[in-house]
């Protein structure tokens, strides 16, 4: 018996449809091989033959759209569609939380670019954590290093737009330049009370005698001498490099980084100006003391950040100690890496300023603003962070990843409508009457209305003339039948170069099934409208659209069918699209 058979191939088609649903439109095939075996017992020493035909008819399911294969479905086996009940999947309980009277998190950007996927995990994880225990979230913008970071005026209000964008609501706000006096006070207490120092020793010599745990040469001067050599710094007696308080911690702690690290500097803000409040101070401090002692003052409970903080929260925690306080609750998660996402700050600020990019919402960036250019929902960022969640093992995820999530969001809310990339004309011949074609806005939610074209004949031989796809133009060949999409079946009678001639075949779409026709759109040539779409990388695809979405409004998303979905930028003069993902 030869292994194919209509009964077996329908069984596969059947299961390969079934996958394909539950998966974006994509079946695997792997997945459908056990379950032919488990219905078919007989066939466990053909399993060689049978992946093949697994493998054929999953490439032709694949082949269609996720719309086209979920119709299929409804028609045939409604009954699978029921969808199981899925529970969200929640965050975990933060800890101590019984210790505080409201718990406080905080996010904390430097204004040196605008914020990119990179920084959704922070941003998320900190206002959900703040939601769900009815607590504050507070932004904190740390903008105290006017010469490496190099704040800038202008990211200021991105990152608040970001934000809002986001949907994550600032409870309290604060800039770390406003608080220079905070940090000096509290630098001068340490200093009074024995436990910082005025440093002024080469950073080579500091270096190589904190290797060997030894103190430098300033670490052992009295109290009064660091004070005077603070209010030197403070009044300009030292240049930039010259001078450095430093916090006292353990010598022979096992970590070098961690012994008497570095809390504030001279900057020569003469020559690098703070965008907010230009050269009127010369000492800055540094992460860990300005993030450190804010931490406290702002009552922040629990810190929510990367891994690679682990470090500075042991010298964080050596200051503490000085000031009698005790160290918020931290929590650290592992790395996460964007397969794919192009996320230095350096290079994108880079790229804007000589050119490479268009914009901050350059469409091959990963900012949020890009994101949100190219339909990309906070929605699905949201839930794509949280179900990661704050795990400390490194997590490793790519575009595709976010598509799905966003997929599912849009998949709902969008209206379809062709889009014909590179078209060519479609002369179809013999047209027996006058068809309206009812093209639903959503096959699932017919509520929503219809976008109608009238297909009438014209002239001796009964003709409609059509733009479609150069891509399906070129699989027409000579007698194959394909179904123009709602409409009617055709019949291939000549494929030229820049023209395809057709004749009217039937119009049942039992019988296009049957055929095993190719389902294309398509668009009437009096009935089209100029499309651009801009891709990830961006380039231009140019093409037509249904001359429906001239009445679009610009931020709408859409789905072209067995496109993709994008996002409406502008209707005028011509419709230009930013694509989001298939």
């Amino acid at each position: 018996m030869a292994i194919e058979n209509s009964e077996l191939r329908e069984l596969i088609r059947k299961a390969a449809l079934l996958n394909a649903v539950q998966h974006d439109g994509k079946a695997q095939a792997g997945a459908i091989v056990g379950r032919i075996v488990g219905e078919k017992p007989e066939l466990k020493t053909r399993v060689k033959e049978l992946s093949a035909l697994i493998s054929a008819v999953v490439a032709e399911v694949n082949g269609l759209s996720l719309q086209e294969q979920k119709q299929i479905v409804e028609e045939k086996w409604p009954e699978t569609l029921k969808k199981e009940k899925v529970e969200e999947k929640r965050l975990p309980a933060l800890p101590n939380t019984e210790k505080y009277a409201q718990v406080v998190t905080r996010f904390s950007p430097n204004p040196d670019c605008v914020l990119h996927l990179g920084s959704a995990r922070a941003i998320i994880l900190s206002h959900e954590y703040a939601r769900i225990y009815k607590g504050k979230f507070v932004l904190r913008f740390e903008d105290t290093d006017p010469k490496a970071k190099k704040p800038s005026l202008e990211f200021y209000d991105f990152i608040r737009a970001d934000l809002a964008w986001l949907g994550c609501k600032i409870d309290e706000e604060y800039i770390q330049s406003d608080r220079m006096p905070v940090y000096y006070e509290y630098t001068e207490r340490l200093l009074r009370e024995g436990n910082a120092y005025v440093c002024v020793c080469q950073p080579e010599q500091f270096r190589k005698q904190a290797l060997a745990s030894q103190p430098c040469d300033c670490r052992g001067l009295p109290a009064a001498e660091h004070l005077d050599r603070w209010r030197r710094m403070l009044e300009g007696g030292y240049v930039e490099g010259e001078a450095v308080v430093r916090v006292k911690t353990d010598l022979a702690h096992p970590n070098p980084a961690v012994r008497d690290w570095p809390a504030l500097r001279v900057i020569d803000t003469d020559r690098y100006p703070h965008p907010r409040v230009g050269n009127k101070y010369r000492v800055w401090p540094l992460y860990n003391l300005a993030a450190g002692l804010d931490d406290h003052l702002l009552g922040i409970t629990h810190i929510i950040r990367g891994k690679e903080h682990l470090t500075n929260m042991v010298r964080q925690e050596f200051m503490y100690k000085h000031l009698g306080w005790d160290y918020p609750e931290a929590i650290h998660y592992g790395r996460l890496k964007i397969t794919g996402a192009f996320l230095s700050k350096s290079k994108i600020v880079q790229g804007i300023r000589d050119g490479s990019y268009t914009g901050w919402d350059d469409p091959r960036l990963a900012t949020f603003a890009a994101l949100r250019k190219r339909g990309i929902t906070p929605e699905a960022i949201k839930k794509m962070i949280v179900d990661v969640g704050p795990k400390t093992a490194d997590v490793t995820l790519s575009w595709d990843n976010l598509y799905a999530y966003n997929r599912k969001i849009l998949d709902s809310q969008s209206s379809r409508y062709f889009f014909v990339a590179a078209p060519i004309e479609l002369k179809v011949k013999g047209l027996p009457k006058a068809f309206t074609a009812k093209l639903p806005l959503h096959p699932e939610q017919p509520e929503r209305g219809f976008r109608e074209y009238a297909v009438a004949p014209v002239g001796e031989d009964k003709a409609a003339i059509f733009w479609i796809a150069k891509k399906d133009a070129a699989s027409a060949e000579t007698g194959k039948i394909i179904r123009l999409m709602e409409l009617f079946n055709v019949k291939i009678e000549q494929a030229k170069l820049y023209s395809v001639e057709a004749a009217f075949e039937s119009e049942s779409y039992d019988e296009a099934r049957k055929a095993k026709a190719q389902l294309i759109h398509w668009i009437p040539v009096d009935g089209d409208v100029p499309c651009n779409v801009v891709m990830p990388d961006a380039t231009v695809i140019e093409g037509i659209a249904e001359s429906a979405c001239e009445r679009l409004k610009p931020n709408t998303v859409i789905q072209f069918e067995r496109f993709g979905f994008v996002r409406v930028n502008d209707v005028t003069p011509k419709l230009t699209a930013y694509y989001a993902h298939k």
